[in-house]
């Protein structure tokens, strides 16, 4: 009896395991959940909430403190993290985008610090970012993202074989998204700059003592703002687009 009960204790423990792994994997790369804005205890206590709820859904007869223990742990956090970056791939798409829009409206001087990556961005990539992730939200992603993680220990189950490299090619090949997607949430707004460029070029023909640099630079910007706002109708159905590409990839990661 006393083997028994510490047989179902190991398994209780390995679903920990296995579950904070996947958790903290996806954690620690998925938009949202990854955020620094966010304050430390609360992403910790969000990945301690999740494990408890998904740890029922990780129970495998593995000995955690064995090398196949420490393997599947790693596949676990390769799992999760597979997950997280496909999606983060869209948000850095979007954002891509933005900077390309401050870029044509003579606004890429205009950066702040982001806090998110570490550095600094244009305003505009930042204002862009912060609008796909309130439709993230809105749109309930970040529950859709849990019930796939959740739906991943069903198809995964710890102890099975992980992501493999057909996997992980796609996830990479997925990187190419990154531009095009970019290049389609700025063309509304790039393309209309660009006639606003090719009729100042014809304007500096047709008269060349005109100070194009006085007079360019705050008709481009106000200009390119007008433009910006009609292309914000635009937005939501360049990221839902993207999110659905990403949502079939990570389907098809867990089924892997």
């Amino acid at each position: 009896m006393k083997a028994l009960d510490l047989a179902q204790l190991q398994i209780w423990l390995g679903g920990l395991f296995w579950a904070l792994g996947r958790v903290a994997g996806l954690c620690l790369v998925a938009p949202v959940f990854s955020a620094k804005t966010v304050p430390a205890p609360i992403r910790v206590g969000l990945v301690v909430v999740l494990t408890l709820v998904l740890a029922p859904l990780a129970q495998a007869r593995i000995d955690p403190m064995t090398a196949e223990g420490v393997a599947t742990m790693v596949s676990q956090v390769l799992i999760g993290a597979a997950i997280g970056f496909t999606l983060k791939l869209v948000f850095e798409a979007v954002s891509f985008g933005g900077e390309l829009v401050a870029q044509s409206m003579s606004l890429g001087f205009a950066e702040v610090a982001n806090p998110q990556e570490g550095a600094s961005s244009t305003v505009l990539s930042q204002f862009y970012l912060l609008l796909v992730t309130l439709l993230f939200l809105v749109m309930n992603g970040h529950l859709r993202l849990i019930a796939l993680l959740a739906d991943s220990f069903h198809s995964l189950p710890p102890g099975t074989v992980a992501i493999n490299a057909n996997g992980l090619h796609a996830v990479a090949a997925f990187g190419t998204e990154l531009f095009g997607g970019a290049v389609r949430v700025a063309l509304p707004a790039m393309t209309s700059l660009l006639v606003v460029n090719i009729g100042f070029a014809a304007i500096s023909r047709a008269a060349p003592s005109m100070n194009l640099f006085a007079v360019g630079f705050p008709i481009t910007v106000s200009l390119g703002f007008i433009a910006l706002w009609l292309a914000l109708r635009s937005l939501p159905g360049a990221f839902e687009a993207l999110q659905g590409q990403a949502w079939s990839l990570m389907r098809e990661l867990i089924r892997s």
